[in-house]
């Protein structure tokens, strides 16, 4: 077999790695030319990797391990005959991928492993660039800009901030239950939130004063998607059809939250593939910009 076929198979690979995992992602990433789809769609399928070790049920010092062996595979991506680690090495022989954004998220899985409290929203945001952030400039090293503005980076991993935020206050229950929080301690503090399961296993919110800072919260996100989205100016025409399906449907979930706290308080909410689906088409003709 030549090297031609071995790395169509590892870009095929992470293709439906990417197509079956990036519930979100995908309705985007669909949208770009092909060889900057099979790019992203290498790096989605590495970044999941990294991701799925702090979700996954493996045992802690399983998981130290794989992540470790993560951090060893980024330094001989060259020398590998994984399937996604040869994809992601065709990568970043095509384009510039800061391959030290991976080493972020690492880091960002790795504050996953314990019990997760976040103590204030300096912490929360570091949090949110290592594990969202790193994603966005990895993103934007495909995309390329047609500006060569510096600020480009910025404005990516600002967008990763904000989308990461809007899954924080998508999975709140969730996290809870998995004994993480990262809504940060001190703010919760001022808005009288203790967090806990009510009888039903629903979020408790007798007061309606979670309900109140998941109104803050949002607005908050909200605001960083508002710097974020600067990005879109910067991109050519399908790169930025790709960003704006991203970031559409991850804002239509931010208002959906916005609109309805207590949907989060005993379910994730998510949006239809029909309504995903429309989101794309309207990034695609221009209606998202």
């Amino acid at each position: 077999m030549s090297t031609t076929e071995t790395t169509e198979q590892a870009y095929a690979a992470c293709e439906r790695i990417t197509r079956h995992e990036a519930g979100n992602f995908y309705y985007g990433i669909r949208l770009l030319p092909q060889a900057k789809r099979s790019a992203l769609c290498a790096l989605y399928a590495l970044a999941r990797r990294i991701d799925d070790i702090g979700d996954g049920d493996l045992p802690l010092a399983h998981k130290e391990r794989a992540l470790s062996a993560v951090r060893k595979d980024l330094g001989s991506l060259d020398e590998s005959t994984d399937p996604v680690l040869m994809a992601v090495a065709d990568t970043a022989r095509r384009f510039p991928v800061p391959l030290e954004a991976f080493e972020e998220l690492v880091d960002g899985v790795q504050t996953d492993l314990l019990d997760v409290a976040v103590p204030d929203l300096d912490e929360l945001i570091v949090y949110c660039r290592r594990v969202a952030g790193s994603v966005g400039r990895l993103c934007l090293s495909v995309f390329g800009t047609t500006t060569g503005d510096p600020r480009t980076p910025l404005f990516a991993d600002q967008l990763g901030i904000a989308l990461q935020q809007t899954n924080i206050l998508r999975d709140i229950a969730e996290d809870l239950g998995n004994g993480r929080v990262y809504l940060p301690a001190d703010e919760l503090e001022r808005f009288g939130v203790q967090l806990r399961f009510d009888d039903a296993d629903s979020l408790d919110d007798p007061t309606g004063r979670l309900a109140g800072y998941i109104r803050f919260s949002a607005g908050r996100a909200a605001d960083w998607y508002s710097l974020g989205t600067r990005l879109v100016d910067h991109l050519d025409r399908r790169s930025a059809a790709c960003c704006g399906a991203m970031v559409g449907i991850y804002r239509r979930l931010l208002t959906r939250i916005a609109d309805d706290h207590a949907r989060v308080y005993d379910r994730r909410v998510s949006l239809s593939g029909a309504e995903k689906a429309g989101v794309a088409l309207r990034a695609l003709t221009g209606g998202s910009r």
